[in-house]
């Protein structure tokens, strides 16, 4: 690529990462937070274990929200991610109950995650059908084979190996009660927050600093003017949709960890909670627009917001509709954006 078209690519996707949009994600992450402290603000609620709590249940939609926002820049999406969780998730655990070493068996899993991406890619990118349609079929697929291949039930006594990265926590203190028992002094930082920060860190840094990230915003802002500067767009778009089924796969360990059980029947709806947290945090639907950081804020909006409901004792109904307002009303702002 010519150094004219790299400073083209550049100037279609730097302004769309601007530190003024993350000012306005933060400001509006401390008024959430400010409002949530008013409404939940009971000591359980504010409580260190309670947040914790609330970093471990955040991070599966953290982990599809960062991989959803890849595709939502390059101006796709992905219907699939939470079917693609559960088949992910079930390979993993049918490996370990085979007998195969529990890091295999999980790196297996991501691997069916990121071939699932790649079908999804090649379908978009070489049959042009389009990503609404090509995750469709690939949610029912991947849901139909997962079902298909457990029979349609739960695979269960997987291990103490295996639920490990799901339930276990750095820097956990055990001290000694009064009556002579093990006490829970510090319940530690939980293994799914820290790798999701680690995979956050590094899809930030490569959306900034490296080619790929710049080629792909460029894909979204225009995707013509971006081809016509030497981007290869359907490259592009293919390895979004890897990563992207990658992060699900990896998603889907994670939460078969936690469960210590492989569920076929895991992440019905996760889709809708992944594009409400990239939505959330500022991405837009029109693609060329969107952070992790800022998807970030919205998986942890949307976190907190289920878990003061929960401790409330709002239904699951309710809080269905309460977060589909929300979701509405953050493209509504972003149509008034776009429109300035």
């Amino acid at each position: 690529m010519s150094v004219e078209a790299d400073r083209l690519v550049g100037r279609l996707a730097g302004f769309k990462i601007s530190s003024d949009a993350l000012h306005k994600l933060s400001a509006l992450f401390t008024l959430f937070m400010l409002v949530a402290l008013f409404a939940f603000g009971n000591a359980a609620f504010l409580s260190v274990g309670n947040g914790l709590t609330v970093l471990l249940q955040t991070s599966v939609i953290g982990l599809l929200g960062i991989g959803m926002t890849l595709v939502i820049v390059t101006g796709g999406i992905d219907l699939s991610v939470g079917s693609v969780l559960a088949l992910s998730g079930t390979v993993a655990g049918l490996a370990v109950k085979a007998g195969i070493p529990v890091p295999l068996g999980m790196a297996m899993g991501i691997g069916v995650g990121a071939l699932c991406g790649a079908v999804n890619g090649i379908v978009i990118t070489k049959m042009r059908i389009t990503p609404f349609v090509a995750t469709l079929g690939m949610m029912l697929m991947a849901r139909g084979i997962a079902l298909q291949i457990t029979g349609a039930a739960p695979i269960s006594q997987l291990g103490e190996a295996f639920g490990r990265l799901g339930n276990g926590s750095l820097f956990r203190v055990i001290g000694m009660g009064a009556n002579g028992l093990p006490k829970v002094i510090f319940p530690g930082i939980p293994y799914p927050a820290i790798l999701l920060l680690v995979v956050a860190v590094a899809v930030a840094f490569m959306l900034r600093r490296r080619s790929i990230g710049r080629h792909i915003y460029a894909t979204g802002s225009n995707e013509e003017a971006a081809r016509l500067s030497g981007v290869e767009v359907d490259r592009t778009k293919f390895v979004a949709y890897v990563m992207t089924g990658a992060l699900a796969g990896l998603a889907g360990i994670v939460l078969m960890s936690r469960l210590v059980t492989a569920q076929p029947n895991e992440g019905v709806m996760y889709e809708l909670d992944a594009i409400a947290a990239a939505v959330i945090g500022g991405a837009s639907l029109m693609g060329g627009v969107g952070t992790v950081s800022g998807t970030m804020i919205g998986a942890f909006i949307i976190g907190v917001l289920r878990n003061g409901l929960n401790m409330a004792g709002v239904s699951a109904f309710i809080q269905q509709i309460i977060i589909g307002f929300v979701v509405i009303m953050a493209v509504y702002v972003d149509q008034l954006r776009s429109r300035r």
